[in-house]
């Protein structure tokens, strides 16, 4: 069972001769351990297809799955638990609280699914310690820099291990090395924890990560190609050939 189906979907706002229509007819799924790069120009309805994806905005026409289950079955509550429990978000604009720590940060989803302070504490750090953010727990967000504050943020998303990790424009606010690091660490959160991974982005570099590359244009999906995933990720990339049996 894929873990996200999209089913002929279609996004339309406002009505009569002022309606636009920003997503039109489209169909994607995505597996987990799926890595999907969804490209295009600005207004192009990447965003907006990101957002029905994760619950945020229903679709005009058209059904979208998780895991299974039909999105417009369910009402406010059961949507609110689906994005609380099945969803990881990383924000272009990080989104983090600012008098809350890092630390507190992370921890904020976690006690909102049910976790107890002690457990969600527990998690958040080792989520942040994976991402070497160990001693920056106590750091406000005016205090860490770019990177830190997308580290957080992708710490955040992963710290509930959710099924499916939707990032917008992950390293649209980083350098080239912090944009590097975060591309790779999508990469493992894929391949190592099993998670379907959806990023939209305009970054060229993210397509080393991407298992496919699928670009929208007007709405519609036009076109769909393999990702560089598997030259670049060191799950797959060959081993180093040995030199012993060439003696």
């Amino acid at each position: 069972m894929s873990v996200v189906a999209v089913q002929d979907v279609s996004k339309t706002f406002g009505t009569g001769h002022t309606a636009v229509a920003a997503v039109e007819h489209v169909s994607l799924t995505v597996d987990a351990g799926d890595i999907v790069l969804v490209m295009g120009p600005s207004g192009s309805g990447k965003t907006t297809l990101l957002s029905m994806i994760g619950t945020l905005m229903r679709p005009t026409g058209g059904r979208i799955l998780i895991a299974g289950r039909d999105t417009a079955d369910l009402g406010p509550s059961q949507l609110s638990a689906m994005r609380l429990r099945e969803f990881g978000f990383v924000f272009q604009t990080f989104n983090l609280l600012s008098a809350l720590t890092a630390e507190e940060n992370v921890m904020m989803p976690l006690i909102a699914a049910g976790a107890g302070r002690k457990q969600a504490r527990m998690k958040a750090r080792a989520a942040l310690e994976q991402l070497q953010l160990g001693h920056r727990l106590r750091s406000l967000p005016r205090d860490l820099s770019g990177g830190e504050k997308q580290r957080v943020a992708i710490a955040r998303s992963l710290a509930n291990e959710p099924r499916l990790i939707l990032a917008d424009e992950p390293t649209a606010n980083l350098d080239g090395k912090t944009g590097r690091d975060v591309t790779l660490l999508l990469c493992q959160t894929a391949c190592i924890e099993n998670r379907a991974v959806i990023i939209v982005s305009h970054d060229q570099r993210l397509r080393v990560a991407a298992k496919r590359v699928v670009t929208i244009e007007d709405g519609r999906l036009t076109a769909e190609e393999p990702g560089e995933h598997d030259q670049h990720c060191r799950m797959h990339a060959p081993e180093p050939r040995s030199h012993e049996n060439d003696r």
